[in-house]
């Protein structure tokens, strides 16, 4: 068996896949109107976008009652003020909370959280 893809669940794939192809600089391999497909330009698993009417943003950090989140991705950087403002001037927001002083919370245009890290965090 091998994973081939994350799959993160949005209400636009084609918009949240447009975020993460330029925040990580994958090709899309595959685009249709309700799924989505990137691929690392050094192989391995890709990264999935897939239609999903009935989304609810997540919340972070984690609230009783509300839309808990279900997975996060973990981006490893250099320099995390240079990522973080690329992540930014692409429709990410930082989020609040920052439980690490190493690691910088942000949420992408659907809402779902990822993690910019240094080497070593």
């Amino acid at each position: 068996m091998t994973v081939s893809a994350t799959v993160l669940d949005c209400p636009d794939p084609r918009a949240l896949a447009r975020f993460y192809r330029d925040l990580l600089g994958w090709t899309v391999v595959e685009d249709r109107p309700e799924w989505v497909r990137l691929r690392s330009p050094d192989g391995g698993s890709g990264l999935s976008f897939q239609a999903e009417p009935a989304y609810t943003r997540p919340v972070w950090p984690a609230a009783e009652g509300a839309q808990q989140m279900m997975a996060h991705l973990d981006i490893e950087v250099d320099d995390l003020e240079t990522a973080g403002r690329h992540a930014e001037a692409l429709g990410a927001v930082q989020a609040e909370f920052q439980p690490q002083e190493h690691v910088r919370v942000h949420l992408d245009p659907a809402g779902h959280p990822f993690c910019l890290f240094l080497p070593g965090a």
